[in-house]
This record gives structure tokens, C-alpha cells and sequence, in this order.
């Protein structure tokens, strides 16, 4: 017998989420395989371990519902859909309009962006470093 906890996920959360994940691609119809776990039984894997601080493999499926490697296999194509920014996108449009949405104290963060050594140029750069002189002959 699987025990869910469904105090992962609540219901609230789940109504935010659920519209914003992509569509499964359809089962084939010969070997279809096993049947995909399901979105929200991911999504309890990935808070747990949120939650918690454990590793994915650590993840109790009894508990959850799905297998860590499932959650995290999950997490990873939900990140290349770009289900967290969206998510993020509703969740200050809904604060916006509840009117609690303070954005005197804010702060942007460029620490996870790339630091390109000068930018990128089409040409070559001209060395400023020591070297031998103009000939002004």
C-alpha cells in the first residue's frame, strides 16, 4: 500500500502549477512501456527534496508517490519548458493584483550570468600590453 501525503503539494499549489506544465507526449501503442508517473506525484518529489535537503535518490517513493531519479527526470524537462519562470510570472501577477506586491524592497542578482572578458566583438583586439614601438622612421 502507497501512503501519499498529499501536505507536499496542496491543492492551491497544485490549481497554480498543473496549467502550466507541458502536455505528455502520447504512449505509443505497441510497447507502450510502463505508465509514466503522474505530474503531481513528481512534483511532491521535488518539493520534498526541497523540503529536506536529501539527495534525489533519497526521495521516498511511498511517501511521494514516484521515485527520486523520477522527480528529477521530471524537474529537469519542467526547467527546459520553462515551467519556473512562468510559474514566477503568475505569482507576482497575482500578488500585483491582491495588492501585495512591495517592490521597494527588491534586488537583482547577476552572480549566476556569465561574465564575457570583454564582450563579444567581431574584430581582433588591439594589444595594450607591452610591446615594441610605432617605427617613426
Amino acid at each position: 500500500m502507497v501512503r501519499v501525503s498529499d501536505d507536499l503539494v496542496p491543492d492551491e499549489l497544485w490549481e497554480r502549477i498543473a496549467p502550466l506544465l507541458p502536455p505528455r507526449p502520447p504512449r505509443r501503442h505497441r510497447y507502450p512501456g510502463r505508465l509514466p508517473a503522474d505530474d503531481r506525484a513528481a512534483l511532491r518529489g521535488i518539493v520534498y527534496v526541497l523540503r529536506k535537503n536529501v539527495s534525489w535518490r533519497d526521495v521516498p517513493a511511498e511517501r511521494t508517490g514516484c521515485s527520486g531519479v523520477t522527480a528529477w527526470r521530471r524537474l529537469r524537462d519542467w526547467t527546459e519548458a520553462g515551467v519556473w519562470p512562468r510559474l514566477h510570472e503568475v505569482l507576482l501577477a497575482e500578488l500585483r493584483k491582491a495588492g501585495l506586491l512591495d517592490m521597494d524592497d527588491c534586488a537583482i542578482d547577476g552572480s549566476h550570468i556569465r561574465a564575457l572578458k570583454g564582450g563579444l566583438t567581431p574584430d581582433l583586439r588591439r594589444s595594450t600590453g607591452p610591446g615594441r614601438a610605432a617605427s617613426t622612421t
